[in-house]
This record gives structure tokens, C-alpha cells and sequence, in this order.
């Protein structure tokens, strides 16, 4: 049996980027994630995670040997023992960017058996990795002060000094006690409003269950994702942003682009590679309230169809009044997986723009069916991203052309966009 090596401090040599903001490490033959180092690096890490096993979890806590990339981290609460936001704070912009493109090849040639280099591209408004977010969720302790979770944990870090927002959107946040367990939205919109709106906390059983098959984790992220009541502390609750100088209005605690210069992008890449013709029949699968959905409506034309699907109602009747003078655009509410079966029959160019896990086997072996020629699938997981792309091979598509983009700066997390055509 493997000793527990908890709280060990280990000299390691770090190999590879991993998915998840580690670089790879090995001691005594088992392998180690360590956080807050580089590739090439020479380091003591402290093992924070011991489950037995193969491997374990660690922070550097002392660097040996430096990286020539390695720079004074910009975030002050990113580091060991603390919060999870920031991976690669402590690299330069260019080397993120290459640790990304590392990992978006890997798991593509793993997963889904595609060789293939992904230069992760800058986005417009990111200068040197700071204040480049739109929009973050904060969470509330149990003495009613906002923060961030400390990286796999459920405790919180209460200083507000995370440099991915500009400092602004903090003012006054932590002068004043919020409800314990509750959820803070805050956004700096397209007009440049701040927008502070609380989220009630998430209601469990006093075991922390809400089904007899759910407990603990599991049990916390069903309930947290119901809709609960929000009141607007701060602004109207109602954010205003743009795309292609189209307003769209929508609910602060909707889903948009976290990065500033991330909705212009990926909308430009889809009205590139969507090759709908006039007349066509298009789809926008999680289309939120139908970005992408405006973007093809210009290329099926008033003589063709778009029909856009989200799960919240809400934001499908914030598209409906952006897009109201296009009339080949419709919106359906529904699960994308529930919809499929009733949407119109031809389709020649479907987007999806699923949550972080995918949209998953049903959904694509749902879509082949109708046989689209081109599909635009736009990722925010490098590993969710290249299994849909295996599915996608194995319904008999093709990736021709895929992009990744810095969409979070400082951290691990990257965008792909990847377009598949029938082979």
C-alpha cells in the first residue's frame, strides 16, 4: 500500500503542462500535479492531496531553478493554499499561451486521436493579462464577506484583489455584510455600468442532500445550479452589451463572454465558417440570448431560417427582442437534447456553444442525423472539446479547421472553435 504522502515536501523536476493548470512531476515512481511552477522547473512542492493511487496533488512552494518565463505573479491570492483562479499567473502572457496550445494538442491527439498544433491566439483587449474580465461570480462565507474559493475547496479567500477585473468592480463590496452562502454577480457592461446582484444561497437538507442518490459535492452543485432569487444591490440588474453594433440587453446573471473581446471574435470566426447560403435552414444550439444566431441570419438571409435553442426562457425572450427585425430568426426554450426531434427538419449549418461539459454523445449523434454540411462547435474544456470532436469523427465529420483563444488570461482555461464538415 502506497504511503499517504500529505504535507510531504518534495524536490521535483516538472515535465508537462497538464489540463488543469499543473505541470507534471515524478517522485518514487508515482506522478505529481504540481500547481504554481513551470515546464523545466526545479521545485519544492508541498503535497496538498494524497488519495493514494498513482498520483497525488502539490503546490511549489519554493522555487530552485527558475523558468527564463517565469515572471513575479500578478495575482497576490492565486498562490499556494490560495484561491483557484489564477493557474498561470506567474508566467508571461506568450509562455501561457504556449502552456495552452500544449494542452489543447495533447488532448486532441489522446482523445480524439487528431494530430494537430493549436497556436492560442491573444484576444483584443487583453494587454498584459489584467482587467480583462467582463463579469465574476462571488461567493459568501459564513461571516456575509465576498470572495473566491480557495482552489478544490469549498472555504473561501475574502480579499477582493484578483486582477482579472478591473478594480472598480469591487468598490464597497467588502464594506458591507451579504448573506452567508449567498452568491454575488458582478459585471462592468458594454455602457460601462457596474451591476451587483445577489444570489440567494442554494437550499439544502440539513445532511446537505437534496435526493437520496445525491450528497455532499454533488448535492451542493444541483442545488446551487436551480433558479434562485436574485435581488440588484447595485445597477438595475439589467447589462447592455454589444456585438457588431447590435445591443443586446439581458439579465446580469446571463450568460455572456467573461473577456471583453471575446463575443466580437468567436462571432466573426462563426460568420466566416458557417457556410450557409440564402435559404438555408441553420441552427444555434445553446444559443443563449442568439449572438451567433444574428451572425447567421446574415448569411441564410430573409429568404431562409434560424432557430435558436437555450435552456433559460429568459434569455431566449431577451433574443427575441434583440433580433426582432429579423424575421427568419425563432427561438425555441428547451434542453438542446429534448429539442432536437422538433426542430426543422433541414438544416445545413448548426453552431453549438455548450457549457464547459460538452454537448456530449446524444446531442451529436442527435445532430448527424440531419446531416448538416458544416458544424461550428465553440469549447471552453480543451478535454469536453476533443471527445465532441471524436464523436464528430465517428458520425462521419471532419474537423477542418480549428482556433484557440486566450478567452482567460492568467489562468489554464482556454477556448477552442472547431469546424467539422461531412465527409
Amino acid at each position: 500500500m502506497t504511503e499517504n504522502w500529505f504535507g510531504l515536501v518534495l524536490d521535483v523536476e516538472l515535465g508537462a503542462p497538464g489540463h488543469g493548470g499543473f505541470c507534471v512531476a515524478r517522485h518514487e515512481g508515482r506522478v505529481v500535479f504540481v500547481r504554481h511552477g513551470l515546464p523545466g522547473e526545479r521545485v519544492m512542492a508541498k503535497v496538498t492531496e494524497d488519495r493514494g493511487g498513482s498520483f497525488c496533488r502539490a503546490d511549489a512552494i519554493e522555487i530552485l531553478t527558475a523558468s527564463p518565463d517565469r515572471i513575479d505573479a500578478r495575482c497576490p491570492i492565486s498562490g499556494p493554499g490560495g484561491s483557484g483562479c489564477c493557474d498561470y499567473s506567474h508566467a508571461t502572457p506568450q509562455a501561457g499561451r504556449r502552456l495552452k496550445s500544449s494542452v489543447v494538442a495533447e488532448q486532441l491527439r489522446r482523445v480524439a486521436g487528431i494530430e494537430r498544433d493549436v497556436p492560442v491566439e491573444e484576444l483584443p483587449g487583453t494587454g498584459d493579462g489584467t482587467g480583462w474580465r467582463t463579469r465574476v461570480r462571488l461567493a459568501v462565507d459564513s461571516g456575509g464577506r465576498p470572495g473566491y474559493h480557495r482552489y478544490r475547496s469549498s472555504s473561501i479567500v475574502t480579499e477582493l484583489s484578483c486582477p482579472q477585473m478591473d478594480p472598480v468592480a469591487f468598490d464597497g463590496l467588502s464594506d458591507r455584510e451579504w448573506r452567508a452562502g449567498a452568491e454575488l454577480q458582478v459585471v462592468l457592461d458594454g455602457m460601462g455600468e457596474r451591476h451587483v446582484v445577489e444570489v440567494a444561497p442554494a437550499q439544502l437538507t440539513r445532511t446537505g442532500r437534496r435526493s437520496p442518490g445525491r450528497r455532499g459535492a454533488s448535492a451542493r452543485r444541483a442545488a446551487s445550479s436551480r433558479t434562485r432569487p436574485e435581488k440588484a444591490v447595485i445597477g438595475s440588474g439589467r447589462v447592455t452589451e454589444f456585438v457588431s453594433a447590435r445591443p443586446w440587453t439581458l439579465d446580469a446573471t446571463g450568460f455572456w463572454q467573461a473577456h471583453k473581446g471575446a463575443a466580437q471574435v468567436y462571432t466573426d470566426v462563426v460568420r466566416d465558417w458557417a457556410d450557409a447560403e440564402p435559404g438555408d435552414g441553420a441552427w444555434d444550439l445553446y444559443g443563449g440570448v442568439g449572438v451567433f444566431a444574428a451572425a447567421l441570419a446574415e448569411r441564410v438571409g430573409s429568404s431562409g431560417r434560424v432557430t435558436s435553442v437555450e435552456f433559460s426562457r429568459r434569455a431566449a425572450e431577451d433574443g427575441r427582442s434583440a433580433l426582432h427585425d429579423l424575421a427568419q430568426v425563432s427561438f425555441a426554450p428547451g434542453r438542446v437534447e429534448r429539442s432536437m426531434d422538433s426542430l426543422p427538419e433541414s438544416v445545413a449549418v448548426a453552431v453549438l456553444d455548450p457549457p464547459r461539459a460538452g454537448a456530449g454523445r446524444d446531442v451529436i449523434e442527435g445532430l448527424a442525423t440531419r446531416s448538416p454540411r458544416t458544424i461550428v462547435h465553440i469549447g471552453c474544456d480543451p478535454a469536453s472539446f476533443a471527445r465532441d470532436a471524436s464523436l464528430y469523427r465517428a458520425a462521419g465529420y471532419e474537423l477542418t479547421d480549428v482556433r484557440a483563444f486566450d478567452a482567460f488570461p492568467l489562468t489554464s482555461h482556454v477556448e477552442c472553435i472547431g469546424r467539422f464538415v461531412r465527409k
